[in-house]
């Protein structure tokens, strides 16, 4: 069981990925809708593993993603992106994402991402 921190800006995404992790005995420690929120979040509650959407209001995933790494060079984090954001989803793994898992989720790949990433 991991203690995870999901980051979407739009609500029903993180109902949807809470639902997926929690059915999975995943414990959920925080949501956040913004970059901004993901790092003083990750500094708070030093979470296992961080989902993140790419595109958010205020500061990207991508730029949380480097700030996150800067700070906490361990962190484990999976990039969440619509579909065709492939150049995006390279970036984010360059900047140092573990996986990335695409919208609409499907619970086998985010749990398969989830696994990987944690193991």
């Amino acid at each position: 069981m991991a203690r995870i921190l999901i980051i979407d800006d739009a609500k029903f995404m993180r109902i949807t990925l809470s639902n997926i992790l929690k059915k999975a005995n995943h414990e959920i420690v925080g949501e956040g809708e913004t970059g901004k929120e993901a790092i003083r979040l990750y500094g708070e509650l030093n979470p296992d593993l961080v989902t993140m959407d790419i595109t958010m209001p205020e500061m990207s995933g991508l730029e949380a993603v480097k700030e996150i790494k800067k700070d906490y060079p361990n962190a484990k984090v999976i990039m969440c992106s619509a579909m065709g954001q492939q150049k995006m989803v390279v970036e984010a793994i360059e900047a140092g994402a573990k996986d990335f898992i695409v919208k609409p989720f499907d619970e086998g790949r985010v749990m398969e991402a989830v696994n990987r990433v944690l193991s």
